[in-house]
Order: C-alpha cells, then structure tokens, then sequence
C-alpha cells in the first residue's frame, strides 16, 4: 500500500505552519532573555570594601562628648575642704605670760621614780592654744640656767592635737623625775623650781619644787609628755 502524496498547496500550508511555529518559540525565548536581563538590571548593587571604609565609624567617633553646657564629670564631683586648725582662725599660741602653772605629784612613783602632772592654766582674757611637748629642766632659785639634762620627750605619750583653752582653762602633762640617788656618779645640786617652756613659746614661768638635780648632762633625770586635755 502506498502513502498518498502531498500536493503543492499542502506542502505550502505545512511550510507555512512550521514557520509560524519557530517565529512563536523564537519570540518566547527573546521575551525570556530581556525579562532576566530587566532583573539583573535592579538587583541592588553589592557593597565594595571602599564603601564599607568610609561608612565604618572608629570606635572613638561614636563616644559623645560633652556639650558646651555639660561639665566634665571631675568637675562636679566633691573636694575635700582643707581641715581649719584653730591658729587659722586667728588664736594665737600660749605665751609663758598668759599662763599659770603648778605641779600635782599625786600620781605617785616606783622604782625610783616620781610621777607628777605639770598643770598649766590660762590666766588670761583670751583663748589660746597649747600643741605638743613643753621644754622643762631644773633650775636653782630666780634663775634661768638649766641644772644638768634638761627633760626628754616621752614618745609614749605623742600630742593629740591642738588645744585650745578659754580663759580659766587647763591642759596637763606627764613629768616623771628619777630620783638621783640611782646614779652613783651624780654630782648632785639642789634644785628649787622647775623652769617650764610652753610648746614654741620664747618665754618661761617657773614652778617652786625642791627636787635633787645632777649637774651631769649625760645624766637625764626628767621625761616630759604633750599636754592633754
């Protein structure tokens, strides 16, 4: 059996079919092609490195700084006041003229020892100050000349402070005497009055006490302490 043969006019019409058929797929594939280049077109750009420098911010850029109208932190935070003695305050020192003294031995003594208390008092009308360790040493009547050593500071009993007495005040300190019968070298001198120096005062007042002294100066005979109150 034979196929049966094409005429002209449909070979024509076939031609005609398959034509239109590869301009359709032709034209789908172009539409295809611009739509991905359209999107490629409008996706965002990636960052370069250059654009990531210059938008990256140093850590100290980001710190604020204070405005013109805030102050530094240091500059609001407390200061401690400078302490006001009372010589700041305009109450002078305690002149030897200004004061009374007198000797209180009560406190008794051991081992060759005699413990007194020194007592000076403000026998004037203004307040004055008494700080630290007065000068004391033995001295022969109406005179001023120490007799032997005059008396060592006790660093057992250190000053506590300034101290300030109104008048009729008093402030006291410790004065131990060692009997000079402990020296068997003792060229000893009779002694009537113990000559006391206030703390930084240039003036004296003596104190009538008879007490046996040692002209030695390498013998120390009196410890004085600061005055308390």
């Amino acid at each position: 059996m034979t196929s049966p043969q094409r005429t002209p006019v449909q070979q024509y019409s076939w031609g005609k079919l398959l034509t239109a058929a590869s301009m359709i797929l032709l034209g789908s594939s172009l539409a295809a092609c611009g739509a991905q280049s359209s999107g490629d077109s409008t996706a965002s750009p990636r960052p370069s490195s250059a654009a990531t420098t210059a938008t990256t911010a140093s850590p100290s850029a980001g710190t604020p700084s204070p405005s013109a109208g805030q102050a530094p932190s240091s500059a609001v935070s407390p200061t401690s006041a400078a302490p006001i003695t009372p010589t700041d305050q305009g109450v002078p020192l305690c002149p030897a003229s200004s004061l009374s003294g007198a000797l209180d031995d009560s406190g008794g003594g051991a081992a060759g020892h005699i413990y007194m208390t020194l007592v000076l008092t403000n026998s004037s009308a203004a307040p004055c100050i008494l700080d630290g360790y007065p000068g004391v040493s033995m001295v022969a009547a109406g005179s001023t000349t120490p007799i032997g050593a005059p008396a060592e500071r006790d660093p057992q009993a250190p000053s506590k402070g300034p101290i300030t007495l109104a008048p009729g005040d008093s402030a006291g300190a410790t004065l131990r005497y060692t009997q000079a019968g402990n020296y068997q070298n003792c060229q000893r001198v009779q002694a009537e009055s113990i000559l006391v120096y206030p703390p930084s005062a240039t003036d004296s007042l003596a104190i009538s006490r008879t007490l046996t002294a040692c002209s030695n100066e390498d013998i120390k005979l009196l410890s004085i302490g600061a005055f308390t109150q």
